[in-house]
């Protein structure tokens, strides 16, 4: 099985940016709050935009499950207060439940955090570990989306490695879910969205967990940097001698034993770099698909975020380490996977039975 990590709903109907519109709005004029059951997408909608975009793409380039979130740059966790970032995450996250069920054997969830910068973090953090919890439990979602700059490009808030957080991990480490460490929106005009803050963030983010030790107070906490980690491939030698200088443990000990890197590398020498750095059982497939990057690369006649194709064309790559970097990783990685492809299965085998058996009830 074919495994895309990194997927979002980027074509989703416009009713749901025309809801979050009204929702900026009225807070912004008045404080009010926009219901989100004011809300009306039908199934219809949602099977024309997965059917047209996401699921067309999967069906070329051959790909079997994506694990799909909310659009990472309409997060805007700047927006409003600690409520309206929590109306949003659930909004959105419904929809994305909603895609699940049209379409089980080809995606599954991962949630967007109720996050909030500033003086409303920490409340966010407890609305975000609510919301975790329903997401995974109720929803059957694999994992989530961490911001860790819900200032959105002026990080204000503290690192990721601050025991503010700490009940989200807590919460994590219970449910066996990882998180993906993934910005949102820039409205720093000093630092453009999907080429400056998503990489700078990714970059950042790893920095921070170089210097921490995080990852003693949760041995089994899980993150993902996207991108292919923005610098940190190529940069590995500078972070190497930057712990060594300070007397800190190797990163195979203190990082990788944690953090996974995945395959949003655009061009072919690029990811050989990072397949060459990382090692594979820390590298999972995945495409951003439909995401940052949409058109198609004239050294090649294939979209820029065709992963896939590039992966392919790396002949350099074990048998077993794409294997393991195109599913297997994933499995592993994403705890929650296999039973809920599993439970998915079984109820679908149970449909039809069910079908049948209402149907002989209708006719007696």
């Amino acid at each position: 099985m074919i495994i895309d990590c990194h997927g979002h709903f980027t074509t989703a109907p416009p009713a749901l940016g025309k809801w979050r519109e009204r929702q900026i709005q009225a807070f912004e004029e008045s404080g009010a709050r926009v219901p989100p059951d004011e809300l009306h997408i039908g199934d219809d909608e949602i099977r024309s935009a997965i059917e047209n975009g996401q699921l067309k793409l999967q069906t070329e380039r051959g790909t079997d499950l994506t694990f799909f979130s909310p659009g990472a740059g309409k997060m805007a966790h700047h927006y409003g207060d600690e409520r309206t970032s929590l109306d949003w995450s659930r909004v959105s996250n419904d929809l994305i439940a909603r895609v699940c069920g049209l379409f089980p054997e080809r995606f599954v969830g991962v949630c967007q955090l109720p996050q909030s910068p500033g003086d409303a973090l920490a409340a966010s953090v407890r609305n975000s570990v609510t919301e975790l919890e329903r997401c995974v439990e109720e929803l059957g979602f694999v994992g989530c989306l961490l911001n860790p700059d819900p200032s959105d490009g002026y990080y204000q808030a503290p690192p990721l490695t601050d025991r503010v957080y700490y009940p989200l991990y807590e919460k994590l480490v219970e449910l066996d879910v990882p998180a993906m460490v993934h910005v949102a929106m820039s409205r720093n005009p000093a630092l453009q969205g999907t080429c400056a803050h998503y990489l700078a963030g990714d970059t950042a983010a790893f920095m921070q967990l170089c210097e921490s030790d995080l990852f003693r107070d949760f041995p089994t906490l899980k993150l993902i940097l996207p991108h292919g980690g923005g610098a940190v491939p190529y940069h590995w030698g500078r972070y190497r001698g930057m712990m060594q200088d300070r007397g800190r443990p190797p990163l195979e000990e203190s990082v990788l034993r944690n953090v996974y890197f995945d395959t949003c590398v655009y061009h072919k020498r690029g990811m050989e770099l990072l397949l060459d750095i990382i090692p594979a059982r820390n590298v999972l497939f995945a495409s951003e698909m439909i995401g940052a990057v949409r058109s198609v690369d004239p050294e090649t006649g294939r979209r820029f975020d065709d992963t896939k194709y590039t992966l392919d064309s790396i002949d350099t790559l074990s048998d077993a380490d794409r294997q393991a970097v195109y599913g297997d990783n994933a499995l592993r990685v994403f705890a929650r996977l296999d039973g809920v492809l599993k439970a998915r299965t079984k109820a679908s085998a149970k449909a039809p039975a069910t079908a049948a058996a209402n149907v002989k009830e209708s006719q007696k």
